[in-house]
């Protein structure tokens, strides 16, 4: 049953990723919206699911935090090293490094596989949370295909790094689920993933995405799709639970 809903993931997936190369003649609302969704599924979704997972403290602090700090630090320093190398190459200061897009949806492919862990988990605890988890990771997983390849795109990648990009993040999920045929994951290693996955995808919607999104388009439909972003997977949570 994980598999067969994990095979809806992959066709959520695909469809987010499809809507965001459809509009974009539309790109400030595509990145506003992107920056919500990011900004919602990290602070609605992975942090408090990290916080319950991984719940022990180091020195005062839960390792949920400390984790989720070192991976905000860890995407702004391979940021700030890959521009420097680039700049070393004769690129200009400032411009986009097409590896951290790769690096970044490289992220949400382990998320997305991390997605279908939890899933066929859910599943092995009782029917009952296997439909919560799935109605989370099915809904969700649209707006994981439709950040993935923004965040390819936005680093200047190709078109076709990103559908590649995409793809991976669709089977990932399914891939998760039918591992866990085979052993589960414990949770605390996985609470302390989802808290250093956050902390990078905040940094990545905080610091290049909504800013990138309102630069040129200082306009209020651009911030309402950037609220909307963050409503819906609300919404999302809030129907999971």
């Amino acid at each position: 049953m994980a598999v067969i809903v994990a095979l809806g993931a992959f066709l959520m997936t695909l469809a987010g990723g499809w809507t965001a190369q459809r509009v974009t003649d539309r790109r400030h609302l595509v990145l506003g919206l992107a920056g919500g969704l990011m900004l919602g599924v990290v602070g609605l979704d992975l942090l408090p699911e990290s916080l319950r997972a991984a719940g022990r403290e180091v020195f005062g602090v839960p390792l949920a935090l400390l984790l989720f700090v070192a991976g905000f630090l860890t995407a702004h320093v391979v940021e700030r090293l890959l521009a420097v190398r680039q700049a070393a190459h004769g690129a200009e200061n400032g411009g986009r490094v097409p590896e951290v897009g790769l690096t970044a949806a490289a992220a949400m492919v382990g998320h997305s596989f991390a997605d279908g862990v939890a899933l066929g988990a859910a599943f092995q605890v009782g029917g009952g949370m296997g439909v919560a988890v799935s109605l989370a990771v099915v809904t969700h997983d649209f707006a994981d295909g439709f950040n993935t390849y923004t965040l390819t795109r936005l680093y200047g990648n190709a078109r076709r790094k990103a559908v590649m990009m995409l793809f991976a993040d669709a089977v990932a999920p399914v891939l998760g689920a039918a591992s866990t045929l085979l052993f589960t994951l414990p949770e605390e290693p996985l609470g302390a993933y989802l808290g250093f996955f956050g902390g990078a995808l905040l940094y990545l919607a905080a610091a290049e995405i909504l800013p990138e999104a309102h630069h040129k388009h200082p306009a209020l439909s651009t911030l309402l799709c950037t609220v909307g972003g963050v409503a819906g997977i609300w919404l999302v949570v809030g129907l999971a639970d």
